[in-house]
């Protein structure tokens, strides 16, 4: 046999990278720096919406639409994203995505007019479609079955750490030079993490391409996912949940910029430690589902949401920011066992099933997101943070109805 052949056999009967191969250490590191790329660029203004708001003379909602239209990019991409991902390979898309919006993002800056930046971030949210949903099938490929749970809470991690760097650079960035600089920066910074993206990731050993399935194929296997109430119930979760998130980071800024605690960007960009908490909980809760079971640990992950979102209701600085942390914490962990989870029960079209979950996750992050900034606007801050405990209290009933007893793994 020639060394082509033996390669394809070796990769036939391979289990993938385990916990602590080089393989799988590669792996890891190169969906964080993807995860860099991504998440900073798709929030690479949440840290400079007053500034823009002031600087555009446009108001807290039609700022935060700079969020949410990204996000509705990259909603709707989702999907065409996992079947081309199916047809040429999971790493040459995120590769292909990656790139298409690094370039994006370099024009951002540069954009003359509101219509003009609202576009080029609807594109480069389309790029970036590429990335999230097709990084958890590329995991549930190539990593042994065993180590999945812990390696897309390691992912999710990462992805925390993109979203915090993007978020930390603009800030003092905007607060020096203006929101265009900071958002530049944030590109700067994106584009450094692709190319390493790109020398690190290992080449694909499990995958195998998917003939075309043309429009009533596509539309088989989704509606399959969709109607399955375990599946449509992590979807709806990551409706809810993501919209709320987002939401109290969109609007918590103005917030603090306003009395009483009249806090300057540079400062306001720091509640983005926050994040850090995320960083933490992601791989914790993945390792608690081992002992616990998914679906108890994602029930304790919102009712730590909920708990720490409480906290933020007195106009308190010190009670603010801890339950901000708490919140954050409480949220990832919830995200790092839904994402996780839709691979496990999806048997067939993962790819798919891993793309609803982020289309869902990122409607929620546009249209709750955005929403939430007409009762910030109408009511305070009080309004919008019981609006947001309200949805994760509906999470944890939804999930706790649909999934039973919770089952802990052997």
């Amino acid at each position: 046999m020639s060394k082509a052949q033996i390669a394809v056999a070796e990769d036939v009967t391979w289990d993938g990278h385990a916990k602590g191969s080089n393989g799988y250490r590669r792996i890891l590191a190169a969906l964080a720096l993807a995860g860099v790329a991504t998440f900073a660029q798709l929030y690479s203004t949440q840290a400079v919406l007053p500034l823009m708001a002031a600087d555009l003379r446009i108001s807290a909602a039609e700022a935060a639409l700079s969020i949410s239209l990204a996000t509705v990019g990259l909603a709707v991409t989702v999907l065409p994203w996992s079947f081309v991902a199916d047809r040429i390979g999971r790493v040459r898309a995120m590769a292909f995505g990656i790139g298409a919006a690094t370039a994006l993002g370099l024009l951002v800056p540069l954009a003359p007019t509101v219509p003009v930046l609202l576009g080029l971030r609807t594109l480069e949210g389309m790029a970036l479609g590429g990335i999230p949903a097709i990084a958890i099938a590329y995991l549930n490929e190539e990593v042994t079955r065993i180590h999945t749970a812990l390696a897309a809470g390691s992912y999710v991690a990462g992805t925390t750490l993109g979203g915090l760097a993007g978020r930390l650079v603009a800030g003092p960035a905007g607060e020096l030079w203006g929101w265009r600089a900071a958002t530049l920066a944030v590109s700067l910074l994106a584009t450094v993490s692709a190319v390493m993206f790109l020398v690190l990731v290992p080449r694909q050993r499990r995958f195998k391409p998917t003939p075309a399935q043309g429009l009533r194929g596509a539309w088989r296997t989704l509606r399959g996912h969709a109607a399955n109430p375990k599946l449509f119930s992590l979807y709806l979760q990551a409706f809810l949940l993501m919209g709320g998130f987002v939401a109290v980071y969109n609007y918590l800024g103005f917030r603090l910029h306003a009395e009483p605690f009249a806090l300057p960007a540079t400062l306001v960009s720091l509640i983005f430690l926050a994040y850090l908490s995320g960083t933490v909980t992601s791989r914790w809760a993945a390792g608690l589902t081992t002992r616990f079971g998914r679906r108890n640990v994602l029930l304790a992950g919102i009712m730590v949401m909920a708990a720490g979102l409480a906290l933020t209701l007195p106009d308190n600085m010190t009670a603010t920011l801890a339950g901000l942390v708490i919140f954050t914490g409480g949220f990832f962990a919830a995200h790092s066992v839904g994402s996780g989870w839709t691979g496990a029960i999806a048997t067939e079209g993962r790819a798919q099933a891993a793309s609803l979950y982020n289309l869902s996750y990122y409607l929620g992050s546009s249209v709750i997101g955005w929403a939430g900034g007409l009762a910030f606007q109408s009511f305070g801050w009080a309004a919008l943070a019981m609006g947001v405990i309200a949805l994760g209290i509906t999470t944890a009933a939804v999930t706790a109805l649909v999934h039973g007893r919770a089952t802990v793994p052997r």
